[in-house]
């Protein structure tokens, strides 16, 4: 049996594309949570526990968006249009607060407008990711080979749930992740706060796999048809399970688990995503294979994913395994 280069680099920019949610999400959500920490050690060290490792999460977003543009070159000139203006202000977030991680600390007169942009930053960026991804999922119009709507058809009741709804799981993130690298008042914090964005994001996570199904028979039947809901319905039970176990490590402040099962949350949705989509990549009208380039060009990028992907995976772990344990207020440089 031939081997099919679409499926592999379909699932490679699905990796990628998880990579990014799960490592540049807790950062992302720490920045949003900072007005709720006290100015002075509790924002410093919230700041140094992602400070060695957040430029380093961004590498799988450039992997996502430049594998999507040699391996599916169709899809990237249909999807892209259709989210130019939250791509671009996911952009400027970044932006803003990679600039604040830097400058911040080299100010005391003007800090209060690098936290400002810190926050701020990390909110737009989240808000952003989420807003795309409910853009693309309502389903984009398509003329021939390119997109065929208008420049504000990404705003939609659904897109804006699914941004709020990213906003709050990222910051579900943040907050154990801080549980996990801090002690003292900060961590009790950001118990506080993880106990009460666990409700939060499970709202979202209800409100966004209810609305799904509504927009579109082929959602609908992919949920919910017969024999498939066999399957399907094992995703909500779990996340029911995954649920329960990080109420339960919160009330018996387990630092260890929240973090992992707050992980475990948002790979239950993106199986739920995968569900919903596959094999389409601009759901309900263009299939991997439709929007795939050549073999042969498949064939080729394939051998430099061979030799890089390892590459990142290896410092990136590396990196996570230097700055392991608890962090304090000590300056970013």
């Amino acid at each position: 049996m031939p081997i099919d280069l679409t499926l592999i680099w379909a699932a490679i920019l699905a990796f990628a594309v998880f990579a990014y949610v799960a490592m540049d999400g807790f950062d992302l959500g720490v920045g949003v949570l900072f007005p709720f920490f006290k100015r002075g050690a509790q924002r410093d060290t919230a700041m140094n526990s992602v400070a060695p490792v957040w430029d380093g999460n961004e590498t799988w977003l450039i992997l996502g968006g430049g594998g999507l543009f040699a391996a599916f070159p169709l899809a990237y000139a249909i999807l892209m249009p259709a989210v130019y203006t939250p791509l671009i202000a996911m952009l400027l977030g970044l932006v803003f607060r990679g600039v604040a991680f830097e400058y911040r600390w080299r100010t005391e007169r003007a800090k209060w407008a690098w936290d400002l942009a810190f926050c701020g930053g990390s909110a737009l960026a989240a808000l952003s990711q989420g807003v795309i991804l409910g853009a693309i999922l309502q389903g984009v119009k398509v003329a021939g080979r390119g997109y065929g709507g208008g420049w504000w058809d990404w705003l939609t009741p659904f897109s804006l749930l699914c941004g709020v709804s990213v906003l709050a799981g990222y910051s579900l993130l943040g907050a154990t992740w801080l549980v996990l690298k801090t002690e003292g008042a900060l961590q009790d914090r950001a118990y506080r706060l993880a106990a009460w964005l666990t409700g939060a994001t499970l709202l979202a996570i209800f409100s966004v796999s209810l609305a799904t199904p509504f927009l579109g028979a082929a959602y609908w039947r992919r949920w919910f048809e017969f024999p498939r809901i066999l399957a399907t319905a094992q995703v909500p039970l779990l996340v029911l399970l995954t649920a329960g176990a990080l109420v339960y490590g919160l009330k018996q402040r387990r630092e260890t688990w929240l973090f992992p099962l707050a992980l475990g949350l948002f790979a239950l949705g993106y199986v739920g995503l995968a569900i919903s989509l596959f094999p389409y990549v601009v759901p309900t009208q263009v299939t991997i294979w439709q929007a795939a380039a050549p073999p042969s060009s498949q064939a080729f990028m394939l051998v430099g994913a061979a030799i890089l992907v390892p590459i990142i995976l290896a410092y990136t772990g590396y990196a996570y395994w230097v700055f392991r344990g608890k962090v304090g207020a000590e300056g970013y440089h």
